[in-house]
C-alpha cells in the first residue's frame, strides 16, 4: 500500500514547521514585552501554518489512489 505524496515538498514542510515554531514562540514573548495586542497576529499566523501542516499530514496518510472527488 503506497501513501500519498502530500501538498508540500520535504523542504516546504521543514520550512513550515520552522515558521510555525518561530511564530508560536514569538507570540508569548511579545505578549510579555509589548503592551498592545499585536501578539495575536503571531498566534493567527501560527494557527494558519499549523492548518497547512495538518492538511499535508492528512494528504500524506491517504492512500495514493484514493483522492477525493469533491
Amino acid at each position: 500500500m503506497h501513501q500519498g505524496s502530500g501538498i508540500l515538498s520535504a523542504r516546504q514542510r521543514r520550512l513550515a514547521w520552522l515558521g510555525f515554531l518561530l511564530a508560536a514562540l514569538q507570540a508569548p514573548v511579545s505578549a510579555k514585552l509589548v503592551s498592545d495586542d499585536s501578539w495575536l497576529f503571531s498566534l493567527c499566523v501560527a494557527l494558519m501554518v499549523a492548518t497547512v501542516i495538518i492538511a499535508d499530514d492528512a494528504d500524506r496518510r491517504r492512500p495514493a489512489g484514493a483522492r477525493s472527488t469533491d
